[in-house]
């Protein structure tokens, strides 16, 4: 069980706000932030490459950290400067031609479908949309309905950014291994607060941040790939990193995923990455995927039961993400009012997740969500300020 005394302990920024915007940005625990200061103090002791090269082990260590986290090997891990730098570093390294689909999901992350929208552009593939089922989640058995040899690629948003949805992405890795289709996952959400095994996914490449339910630092992503798959893929920007230049007319690529970063780095962020993995780790994974669930659940159904309230998330079994509107309140008027009261939310908009949003005719959300260090009191707060704001 989480220590919850110990935990919030070592959250400065609770003092400070009821913060329920974990999944935008979580908040930093002490060992993170000292990992990172502690660095850039050596930095600025010692220079810059000195200290990296006195930290070097440290540095290294990151790639076993994350490859823990999500039941990887450490030369299948990345380290980009966000999520969508990974997401893209992986897209982009696939070969398309005209008529190649891609199959995607309905609540898509609009970076991820302006990327599929480029390919489309640049090279006329055609981008398909996988159905939902009556939940609302992505269907498996309309998916496998989809498969023929046209098929090139499935990237799809594990949980996507405008609510708790959980997609089906095991299932839907079992579907794309069963027919040899590549298999790309956005686990920005998922990373963090669920846990996270990429053999049981069976995807291919999985990005991920490490700013939100993880609680690293901002500026700091990371990008996996099946080991089987790295060497079929081209980075689409190298440099004498990812690939050495070994000859006059000739550069080789690294073996190992590596080849997707290249030579310069925010080293204290690299750090604070590392701890933050470490961190959950120690808590482990099931304790706060537990919580989160818990919390996210509370949290939704005292909203559901609030007059005024409406509550926009899918699925039967929800993450710790909840989307909701009060009355006709702008959902920036309302973010704004909790602000005033020291409460951290943030909001979603249509083109986030453009798709969903026509579909289901949604405004713009109020967004709240909530992590293991989080009580049932702050939960409580925040929906006793919102009563109050749809009276």
């Amino acid at each position: 069980m989480i220590d919850l005394t110990a935990v919030r302990d070592e959250t400065p920024g609770i003092a400070r706000r009821l913060h329920l915007n974990n999944a935008g940005a979580g908040l930093m625990p002490l060992p993170v932030l000292e990992a990172m200061t502690g660095y850039l103090r050596r930095e600025a002791e010692i220079g810059g490459y000195e200290a990296a090269d006195e930290a070097g082990s440290r540095l290294d260590a990151v790639y076993h950290s994350i490859a823990r986290l999500i039941g990887a090997e450490p030369d299948e891990i990345a380290l980009t400067e966000n999520a969508t730098v990974a997401w893209q570093m992986a897209f982009y390294a696939l070969s398309f031609r005209p008529g190649d689909r891609i199959l995607t999901a309905q609540a898509e992350y609009a970076a991820n479908y302006v990327a599929l929208l480029h390919a489309a552009r640049k090279h006329g593939v055609v981008i398909d949309v996988i159905p939902d089922d009556e939940d609302g989640v992505l269907d498996p058995a309309a998916l496998e309905g989809m498969i023929d040899d046209g098929v090139r690629l499935i990237a799809i948003t594990w949980v996507p950014t405008n609510g708790g949805l959980v997609n089906p992405a095991a299932e839907v890795g079992r579907i794309a291994r069963k027919h040899r289709i590549p298999y790309l996952l956005d686990a920005c959400q998922a990373v963090g607060q669920m846990q996270v095994d990429v053999s049981r996914l069976g995807c291919d490449m999985l990005s991920a941040t490490g700013r939100k339910f993880l609680r690293g630092p901002r500026g700091t992503g990371f990008l996996y790939v099946r080991r089987e798959m790295i060497g079929a893929l081209h980075p689409p920007m190298i440099d004498h990193f990812a690939a050495p230049w070994v000859a006059p007319g000739r550069y080789e690529l690294r073996s190992d995923a590596r080849r997707f970063e290249t030579w310069e780095n925010n080293y204290a962020a690299r750090l604070g990455l590392g701890v933050a993995a470490d961190y959950a780790l120690s808590l482990g994974m099931g304790e706060i995927e537990a919580r989160c669930r818990a919390l996210g659940d509370l949290l939704r159904a005292e909203l559901r039961a609030s007059p005024g309230i409406a509550v926009h998330d899918l699925g039967p079994h929800p993450a710790a993400i909840v989307s909701f509107s009060i009355g006709d309140k702008a959902a920036d008027a309302v973010k704004s009012a909790l602000s005033r009261q020291r409460i951290n939310v943030s909001i979603s908009r249509p083109s986030s997740t453009l798709l969903d949003a026509t579909a289901r005719s949604l405004p713009t959300l109020v967004r709240a969500s909530p992590h293991y260090f989080n009580t049932e009191a702050e939960l409580a707060r925040l929906v006793e300020v919102c009563r109050g704001l749809a009276a």
